[in-house]
Parts: C-alpha cells; sequence; structure tokens
C-alpha cells in the first residue's frame, strides 16, 4: 500500500518521481542521487518517497538546487527530450537495432512485491542492477494500517479453498517472528556479552577489549553503537527463517532500456499473476521514462509455450517426486584439463603461437614448472580486491546445491555466473538455527514448519506455482550455480567473509573444498578465503561503520 502524503508533501515531491499514490513508479533524479537514495532505502523501513522526503527534501543543509545539479528535473515537453525520443523510435522501430536500447536507463522502483517476484526480477542478471530490502538490517515485524502483516495475498489463492488456511498459517509465521525478535536479541546478548568480547581498534587493527575501551570514550561510543547493531543483525539473521516467501519487500533497480524490455516481455509471459500486473504497472512508468525502449514489450508465445511443454516433459520423464540430497553441495561437473586451460590463457597475450598448441605445451610442463607459473599470476595478490586475470575464465565448475530459502536469496544476487532454480518447496526439509533450540524456540519453530509444509504441499497438488508463496526461508531448496573460476574467487572471497551471514559462509566454504579436491594447485587463486566460524562476525565491520559515522559529525 503506498505511503499518504499530505498536500504540502505532494507539492515538494511531485517533480521527482513519476507517481506518488502506486507502489511501482519511476525517479526523475539525477543518478548520483538516486544510487545514494536507493542505497539508503535498502537498510530503511520506510517507503522509498517517504526516505527521499525525510533524509534528502527534508535535510535543511541539502540546498534544493544542489540536489538537482542546478536546474529542476526536466518535462516531457522539453524539445532535447522530443528530439532524443524520435530518434530512438526511428532507430529501434525502423530498423530494429537493439544495442541503442542499451545507451538510455531508467531507475524504477518496486514496492510491496513478495520475494517470489523479487527472485523472478533479479533472475535478470545482464543489464540490471537491483537493491533489495535487506533481512537482516530490517525488522519484519510491522503491520500495514489495517493491522495487517505484509505478505502477498495471491489472487488464486484468495479465491481458493486454500484461502483460510493460507492466512492462518502466514499469520502463524509473522505472529511468531514478531513475539520472538525481542527475546531473541535479549537472548544473543546475554550469549555474548560485550565485556566478553574482543574488539579490534578501527583506526590500528589493535586488539582492545570493552573494559579497556571504557578509557577512550570515543572507542567506548564506535564500540557500543557497533555491539547493538551487530546484536540486532544477528537477532534478524536467526529468525529470517519464519519468513515466507510471500513476505513483502522493496526493490529499487537501474537498468537499460534493453534489458527492462526483455524483462518485461518475460514477466508478461509468466504463469503467475503477480508478475503480470508487475509487468503492467511496470511496463506503465517506463513509459514516462523511456518510451522508446519498451515499446515492443508484450506477452511472447514462445517462452509462456515453451516453459508449458517443458515443465509437462519433465513431469513425465523425471516424475515429480524430489530425491533426497546426499550432501549440500554436489559438484557436477569440472574442466579435468582445467590446469592446462589456465597455464594456456595465462601465456597466450605473452606468446606468438595459437591456443591450441599453447594447451599441448602446458600438458608437458612439469609440476615445478607449473605451480612457478601459478605463483607469477596470482601469487602477488595482497587483498580481496586484487583480483585475478581472465585467464581464470578458461575454467568452468557446475555445483549442484541444496540451502535454504534464505541463503538462496544471498547467493542469488551474483551476476556473472549461470543459475537455474527449482520450484521453491518444503520436500527437502528445514534448517534450524542453533539459537532458536538455545533460546527455547524450538517447539514454536517446529510447529510453524510443519504448518508450512502442510499447506504448502496440499495446495501443490491444485495450484504447484502459487503454493511457493508459502514456503519459509528456512526450508530447503534446490539450485545449479555454473561459474569460471574467476567468479567462484570472487564468490569464495566476499561471501566467507566474517560479517557473511553463517549459512551461506557454509555453503561457498563446501564449493571451495570441492574445488580443492578436483584442482588443487587452481585452488591456491582464492587466497582469502575465511575458513573460520564466527559468532559475532558483523561487529568489526559495523565498528567501521560506526567510526565513519563519527568522521562525519
Amino acid at each position: 500500500m503506498a505511503d499518504k502524503f499530505t498536500p504540502e508533501e505532494n507539492t515538494a515531491l511531485a517533480p521527482f518521481f513519476t507517481n506518488l499514490d502506486a507502489d511501482v513508479f519511476g525517479l526523475k533524479l539525477p543518478q548520483e542521487v538516486a544510487g545514494a537514495l536507493f542505497s539508503r532505502y535498502s537498510r530503511s523501513t520506510k517507503s522509498l518517497r517517504r526516505t527521499f522526503y525525510d533524509e534528502f527534501l527534508g535535510d535543511p543543509e541539502l540546498a534544493l538546487k544542489d540536489l538537482l545539479g542546478g536546474a529542476l528535473p526536466s518535462g516531457d515537453s522539453s524539445a532535447a527530450l522530443a528530439k532524443a525520443r524520435a530518434f530512438y523510435d526511428r532507430v529501434l522501430v525502423g530498423y530494429g537495432d537493439d544495442s541503442v536500447a542499451q545507451l538510455g536507463g531508467a531507475h524504477l522502483a518496486c514496492e510491496n512485491i513478495s520475494n517470489i517476484a523479487a527472485n523472478i526480477l533479479e533472475d535478470a542478471r545482464i543489464g540490471i542492477a537491483p537493491l533489495e530490502k535487506s533481512t537482516r538490517y530490517v525488522r519484519f515485524d510491522q503491520k500495514d494500517r489495517a493491522g495487517n502483516y505484509l505478505f502477498y495475498r495471491e489472487p488464486k489463492i484468495m479465491a481458493s479453498r486454500w484461502r483460510d488456511e493460507y492466512l492462518a498459517v502466514m499469520n502463524l509465521l509473522f505472529e511468531t517472528y514478531s513475539r520472538q525478535i525481542d527475546p531473541m536479541i535479549e537472548f544473543v546478548k546475554r550469549s555474548m556479552p560485550i565485556d566478553e568480547i574482543e574488539l579490534r581498534h578501527p583506526e590500528t587493527g589493535a586488539a582492545v577489549s570493552y573494559r579497556e575501551a571504557q578509557n577512550d570514550e570515543k572507542l567506548k561510543k564506535w564500540a557500543e553503537g557497533a555491539y547493538r547493531s551487530t546484536i540486532r543483525t544477528q537477532a534478524c539473521d536467526i529468525l529470517r527463517g519464519y519468513l515466507p516467501a510471500a513476505t513483502l519487500t522493496n526493490v529499487g533497480f537501474f537498468g537499460v532500456g534493453q534489458a527492462f524490455e526483455y524483462l518485461l516481455t518475460k514477466l508478461y509471459s509468466s504463469e503467475l499473476t503477480e508478475m503480470q500486473e508487475l509487468a503492467r504497472s511496470m511496463h506503465r512508468e517506463l513509459n514516462q521514462l523511456i518510451p522508446s525502449f519498451v515499446k515492443r514489450a508484450k506477452r511472447s508465445e514462445y517462452l509462456s509455450e515453451t516453459y508449458g511443454a517443458t515443465r509437462a516433459v519433465a513431469e513425465r520423464i523425471a516424475g515429480t517426486k524430489p530425491s533426497a540430497a546426499a550432501e549440500p553441495v554436489a559438484i557436477v561437473s569440472y574442466d579435468e584439463r582445467g590446469e592446462e586451460k589456465a597455464l594456456a590463457a595465462i601465456l597466450y597475450p605473452h606468446a606468438r603461437r595459437p591456443l591450441a598448441e599453447l594447451e599441448k605445451l602446458a600438458a608437458k610442463l612439469s609440476r615445478e614448472e607449473r605451480e612457478r607459473v601459478f605463483a607469477e599470476y596470482f601469487g602477488r595478490r595482497r587483498h580481496r580486491r586484487d583480483k585475478p586475470g581472465r585467464a581464470l575464465e578458461r575454467v568452468y565448475y557446475t555445483f549442484d546445491v541444496v540451502g535454504n530459502l534464505g541463503l538462496y536469496r544471498d547467493l542469488h544476487r551474483h551476476r556473472i555466473l549461470t543459475q537455474e532454480r527449482q520450484d521453491f518447496t518444503t520436500a527437502h526439509g528445514y534448517d534450524t538455527p542453533a539459537e532458536i533450540v538455545e533460546a527455547g524456540f524450538k517447539a514454536d519453530f517446529d510447529r510453524a514448519m510443519e504448518k508450512a509444509a502442510g499447506l504448502t504441499e496440499a495446495m501443490r497438488a491444485d495450484m504447484p506455482l502459487e503454493s511457493q508463496y508459502a514456503v519459509p526461508f528456512a526450508y530447503k531448496i534446490r539450485w545449479t550455480m555454473t561459474m569460471n573460476l574467476r567468479e567462484a574467487v570472487h564468490i569464495g572471497e566476499l561471501r566467507t567473509m566474517p560479517q557473511g551471514h553463517p549459512d551461506y559462509r557454509f555453503i561457498v566454504q563446501e564449493m571451495w573444498r570441492k574445488i580443492g579436491e578436483v584442482h588443487p594447485a587452481l585452488a591456491r587463486a582464492a587466497k582469502f578465503i575465511d575458513w573460520k566460524e564466527y559468532r559475532l562476525g558483523r561487529l568489526q565491520s559495523e565498528m567501521r561503520t560506526e567510526y565513519k559515522k563519527s568522521a562525519l559529525e
């Protein structure tokens, strides 16, 4: 439900947005401002327009003319805009040069959409950059003005015999989450008291205890602020398993015209009602921002018919009964000649021979010579931001992963790889955080999960796609990830950092154990994978954040 604004607020906001009363709207802002706004909004319970009014327009030190670069946004009647649209119409419609549609883009906000919708939107890997409301920084115990928890009321479910049970189970999940959030914060505090934690000074990196920090007022302030934030984040991480896929979220996007056109086409072609409605809403707003680029977006019979036909074929050949996972991460395929391929690619830019000849040469190198080449290529990396070179892009791995829906949402956001997921399901069981058990909430957790599973599996026979809305984040799903070694290094070093969620840290560590088994020499490219386990891994990150905040005061 869109925010309501006073007449004065409407007047102030009108120049900056395509509408003030719908959940989908476009931004008429300089791109730097829009990017900063999306970043702030991803960690706020407020809507984007409210965040902009309160924290950008409402800042007395921020002059309006400075925010806008000295001028108000151009209206649709400007001569320059009319000329540009005429050009795009001529090229796109007259000549079909799709690459021209990569030259313009738009910021778009989609609010109060389900996590199902968010995942489908974020499937658009190329040409679209999303930023989603976080489940770690934002509590999901809010209600709307009518006193309802914030989850999607799927129209087909609401018109079916499952309506009452769906509402009951969704409310049970949110009620349990809401009831446990504050006690869980207190539990985490008790289990990890601040005076027992070793801190790292944000300036020097030296170890310091909280007792020692009492002697430095600034350090004490940093430590206490970071601790409060970390404890809250930890509690949100633990309890996010209750949240169903129907949970409403906000997603901000920047995308080029070509990518938006194809995304709209896919949404129009979806079997889910929410996707079709979202396509119409997004299309309407993009018509106000980049109309020339999205003119051809419409339902594709090819996409729709192909999806239905292959789903029917899969059910006939593979059946619908789920198979148990033997392990959370399985390496399905890899380049057996990966070392030779990487070695040849390392030599290629500096040699005067064809690639095939270099691969044969690499195959003849001794183990010592291979190790020497690899050491020269990636041995000088000082930290994870020293990226290994493109030679590692010639080596590929495919993993079959079974992990909870919560961690999938985190790993799904990586762009430079190929992912394919199966339907969200409760068939593979669920993960129970240790803290749920230790805090005495296991009985409530199991009851909520069992209720959700009963509903999901019962609905699946009538409406297999719509039943996914009832799946809580704690339940495991199955998906594949295909990536080259260079991307695997990036994911491994980024997603095993101490502040990462323990669920996806485990999955990524398992992926790297598999890589190390098949390619031990190549695995040394990832020098900065963190194999440790942490209770309050975000603490040092939050300390640095508090330090940066204090520097701006």
